[in-house]
């Protein structure tokens, strides 16, 4: 189980990194950095001043990237909890899921267009609150109103949580999520003038990042619901130094 475990972990903070790319977040974090520090764009991208203003950059990011934590942790501990209760139906659960999981990779790579899930559900702040809290609720509403994008991956990880067999497991595997979705945000407020030419490359093949993130949540759903995916987890113990956590 500690392979599974550690496979579980590896895949939450890996769906971050995807959710961080994907098409309507990465084009829009420049903005987002602008918008929870209230540096203006131009100043963001002056090296002059922006040195002037990285402790206040550092300490807004942080809040940010706390406030959708704790809601993308809240859901996994909920999560859990939920399949804790249905312990005796755990078959049906992966299964479920698995289907569940094929369907969202499906809509990623755009095979397939879910109705439900191309409605927008932003909550729109005109104006932030002032100081670090208004930052930590700016987290709050990114992780309540981005279903489009993260909706898909993060019900991937929510299905694996349901799965855990502890709370302890479903709250590190949206810690995992949370701290692959945050690292990578963290770093580009800290280096955003540096990073941007590199986050515009990346935007040329969004496209290309969703097919590939369509596909490999295809992949695990298949794993998940033909029960494979406990048997490529004990493989795996089998031949990796895989520690517990």
């Amino acid at each position: 189980m500690e392979a599974g475990s550690n496979l579980s972990l590896f895949i939450a903070f890996s769906a971050g990194l995807f959710t961080f790319i994907s098409p309507c977040v990465l084009p829009l974090i420049p903005s987002y950095i602008s918008f929870i520090t209230g540096i203006s764009f131009e100043q963001l991208t002056s090296a002059d001043d922006y040195r002037k203003l990285r402790r206040a950059t550092v300490f807004h990011s942080l809040m940010f990237i706390l406030g959708f934590s704790l809601i993308f942790i809240t859901l996994g501990a909920s999560a859990t909890y939920l399949g804790t209760l249905l312990r005796q139906y755990q078959t049906l659960i992966a299964k479920v899921g698995g289907a569940l999981i094929i369907l969202f990779g499906l809509h990623i790579s755009g095979l397939i267009k879910i109705k439900w899930l191309l409605k927008e559900r932003r909550v729109h702040l005109r104006d932030k609150p002032l100081g670090f809290l208004g930052s930590a609720l700016v987290g709050l509403t990114f992780a309540a109103g981005w279903t489009p994008c993260i909706g898909p991956i993060l019900g991937t990880i929510l299905v694996f949580a349901s799965t855990a067999e502890s709370l302890y497991r479903g709250i590190l595997l949206l810690l995992g999520y949370s701290l692959g979705l945050g690292l990578p945000f963290f770093i580009t407020s800290l280096a955003v003038n540096s990073l941007l030419p590199y986050l515009k490359k990346i935007r040329a093949h969004l496209r290309l990042i969703s097919i590939i993130s369509g596909i490999l949540l295809i992949g695990i759903g298949i794993l998940l619901f033909t029960g494979y995916f406990n048997r490529l987890t004990l493989y795996l113990s089998k031949i990796l130094p895989f520690k517990g956590i």
